[in-house]
């Protein structure tokens, strides 16, 4: 069984395209590319579940289009649209490479002066700023994902330090 801190988001299934089974994949993160994966994991009623990739191509810099062993018709694929899609966080351990900070779903966060913050739920990317969701006693604090804020990072315990500027956590 594949847990959710052993994956991060990476994008979502479109709708079908074709006959033939492929499915827009509009993506975040274009790691499926650049390291030897031959799988992709979808979220499929609450259950991460892998899916190997027949083949892909791409449409533009952030839709490819996907063609997944088993899916061989329209109707087949569209039981994946509006799917999250994520890969294993392993493979990018290897490459010893953060492509995306949806990497960071899943870690702790730990400030210098304020102690353990939560863990990061999600990321928001909808806005030219990004923001880590850090979950903390029942509500969400935003943190902007910035590099010059990062202390220091520990990918076995899953550990994010940071040093955020005075008054950014002030209610």
């Amino acid at each position: 069984m594949i847990r959710k801190e052993e994956v991060f988001k990476i994008g979502v299934l479109n709708k079908p395209h074709g006959v033939k089974g492929e499915i827009g994949f509009t993506f975040t993160d274009d790691v499926f590319d650049r390291v030897d994966c031959d799988y992709l994991i979808l979220l499929l009623d609450g259950i991460l579940v892998p899916f190997f990739i027949e083949e892909y191509r791409f449409r533009s810099d952030n839709v490819a289009l996907v063609k997944f062993e088993g899916v061989d018709t329209a109707e087949r694929a569209r039981r994946f649209s509006n799917v999250e899609v994520y890969f294993p966080s392993k493979y990018l351990e290897e490459e010893d490479g953060i492509s995306s900070w949806n990497f960071f779903v899943g870690f702790q966060v730990e400030d210098i002066a304020h102690g353990n913050l939560g863990e990061i739920t999600h990321v928001d990317d909808s806005t030219v700023n990004v923001l880590f969701v850090i979950e903390r006693d029942g509500r969400e604090i935003l943190l902007p994902a910035h590099e010059e804020f990062i202390r220091g990072l520990d990918k076995k315990k899953k550990l994010l330090t940071v040093e955020i500027p005075d008054g950014l956590l002030e209610d």
